[in-house]
């Protein structure tokens, strides 16, 4: 065998064995799927079951709470505002005061269910809502990676109490889920802004 046969035949073993070295693969940067925002429009909420109206986005579905397993809804003016685009919810529920619920025991229960995401939330801001004697309340802003972001609730201290939060149906990314709470965010302050008891 001549030098130069050698040498090709060296340099193509070579060749071989770096082809077939097996290569520790490069983990891909972790990638967000595209979301695509609806343009912003509302309807009114004005159902026969339900003591009262608000506007909520025409790019959510109102669904009435049926009940599980065979359990009724404690009140037929439970529902949730689902928003198909982004996989969340709005849960809503309604009580009347009175009849073994009292104003003050439904604003403690309120404040509990807050009160229980401070296990995992950073900080949360309490903001009043005062829009006359009949419309009161308070608005939570849950910053961190607890379960929900947003919950309120509106009462007229005497008849009717109304509380909703929001849930999205995903691992808890703040920083992710972001622009998304933001948007759905300000659908829930038009639902406050626009709100009347019948």
């Amino acid at each position: 065998m001549t030098f130069s046969l050698r040498f090709l035949f060296l340099l193509s073993i070579a060749a071989f064995a770096i082809a077939c070295e097996e290569r520790t693969p490069i983990p891909r940067p972790r990638a967000y799927p595209r979301v695509i925002y609806p343009q912003k429009a509302y309807q009114l909420f004005d159902k026969n079951y339900c003591a009262f109206t608000f506007e909520y986005p025409k790019y959510a579905e109102v669904q009435q709470d049926t009940g599980q397993n065979g359990l009724k809804p404690e009140n037929s003016c439970w529902f949730d505002l689902f928003y198909p685009g982004f996989d969340c919810r709005v849960y809503c529920t309604y009580s009347q005061i009175g009849s073994g619920k009292t104003f003050d025991k439904l604003k403690s229960d309120a404040f509990e269910l807050v009160d229980w995401h401070n296990k995992k939330a950073n900080y949360i801001e309490e903001e009043p809502i005062n829009r006359g004697s009949d419309l009161q309340g308070m608005v939570f802003s849950i910053d961190g990676p607890a379960a929900t972001p947003f919950q309120f609730f509106i009462t007229d201290t005497k008849k009717h109490f109304f509380r909703a939060s929001l849930y999205f149906k995903t691992k808890i990314r703040p920083d992710s889920l972001a622009p998304v709470y933001d948007f759905v965010k300000k659908d829930m302050r038009k639902m406050i802004e626009t709100f009347k008891w019948n």
